[in-house]
């Protein structure tokens, strides 16, 4: 038996156990990080490469490690010029070196010797801790049990997309699907809709792969924000009076306006300005409510059935269904166990991040207790600081 089961191998729960094993709560052959991955951190790898990220929104103190200027020191120790490494004022981390440094602490680590690749169909509390029984059959026992899982599989696909992918197979992805085929498979002209962060990503990866092939749909004008959120919820300025508030229906409209959703940093805005100008590219603002096939090509319209757009290939930027992720399996816990829940059914937990006897969240599951940043990078280490301290 573990003395710790971690659920969830993404930046989340990588990060927990860092400060686990760092922090010497626990030691690698007594913990076990649960994940349908082969490796640690697979989703996370494998989202920022298909729309080449160039650098993290996020600054150089938000990584996985204790020390919050060890990526700093690593930059410092490596082959990496301090002039690349970090991005603007905010000393954003590029990507290539946040995954070197990710990787170090893995080996460093050795989280490898830790991972159980699995999906978990139900997890149950015996009287020595908590069993999880795994899809592919396995039994996983561990005194205690951390959830640490996103909305990262929960894509928010509008139904006149679904229903286009029905018409056509093949015809529509989700930008993060893991089943999307390589982009020169994709019939030109390709359409992406969405107005955030990966939206514009994507733009400008695919409008330098193909010039004036690549129209970016969105039904917003363009949010100009930093960060996701006001950086004073990184801290006691924003975060105390948030946690002051009892009633979890007010905290969760919090959260919901604090979120700057389909926001993007200057700098960006800047250089899909440039592509737009040198014409590689073609930015549009409509709402598709229908697509239909003809002579083989995707015709896009609006809700007063007006003609939006003709394309080739639509891939989706439109993010994730904010719903309780893990539903399946999570709430025959709540019910057995009779786990407190909002009205929104995320859970409510303790200031330590405990959801029952031995039970304890991260990441959008703990949002509630968290705030807007739970879902990030300082979201988690400062999950991890609050687990770790109490224990």
């Amino acid at each position: 038996m573990y003395e710790w089961v971690i659920i969830g191998g993404g930046i989340q729960g990588v990060t927990l156990a860092v400060f686990m094993l760092k922090t010497g709560k626990t030691k690698v052959d007594k913990l076990a990080i649960i994940d349908r991955n082969n490796e640690p951190l697979a989703n996370w790898k494998r989202n920022t490469k298909v729309i080449s990220m160039p650098y993290l929104r996020s600054p150089s103190v938000h990584h996985l490690d204790v020390d919050p200027f060890s990526l700093q020191s690593f930059v410092k120790k490596g082959s990496y010029h301090q002039s690349t490494a970090f991005y603007g004022q905010y000393k954003r981390p590029s990507l290539e070196m946040f995954n070197d440094h990710c990787d170090h602490l893995v080996n460093d680590l050795m989280i490898r010797e830790t991972w159980v690749q699995g999906e978990a169909q139900e997890a149950f509390k015996t009287s020595e801790g908590w069993q999880v029984q795994l899809k592919n059959g396995r039994e996983i026992k561990g005194k205690k049990l951390v959830l640490a899982i996103g909305i990262s599989e929960q894509f928010n696909i509008p139904d006149w997309a679904m229903d286009l992918e029905k018409q056509s197979p093949g015809s529509v992805y989700h930008i993060f699907d893991e089943t999307i085929p390589e982009f020169e498979r994709m019939m030109l002209p390709i359409t992406i809709v969405g107005g955030g962060i990966t939206s514009i990503h994507l733009a400008l990866k695919l409008s330098e792969l193909y010039p004036n092939q690549v129209t970016l749909l969105k039904r917003h004008s363009f949010r100009i924000h930093d960060f996701d959120s006001d950086p004073g919820w990184l801290g006691p300025k924003l975060q105390n009076a948030f946690r002051n508030e009892k009633n979890y229906v007010k905290r969760r409209e919090e959260i919901l306006s604090a979120r700057h959703r389909g926001s993007i940093p200057r700098d960006l805005y800047i250089k899909l300005l440039n592509r737009i100008k040198n014409e590689s590219l073609v930015v549009e603002e409509g709402e598709i409510v229908q697509g239909h096939i003809k002579n083989a090509c995707i015709h896009l319209l609006d809700k007063d059935g007006k003609f939006i757009k003709k394309t080739g290939t639509v891939l989706l930027a439109t993010g994730y269904l904010p719903c309780l992720p893990g539903s399946e399996w999570i709430l025959p816990i709540v019910e057995t166990l009779d786990l407190p829940c909002a009205e929104c059914g995320y859970p409510i937990v303790t200031k330590t991040l405990q959801w029952g006897q031995d039970l304890y969240v991260t990441g959008a599951l703990a949002e509630l207790e968290m705030g807007p940043i739970a879902r990030n990078i300082s979201g988690a280490r400062q999950a991890a600081e609050r687990i770790v301290k109490h224990l």
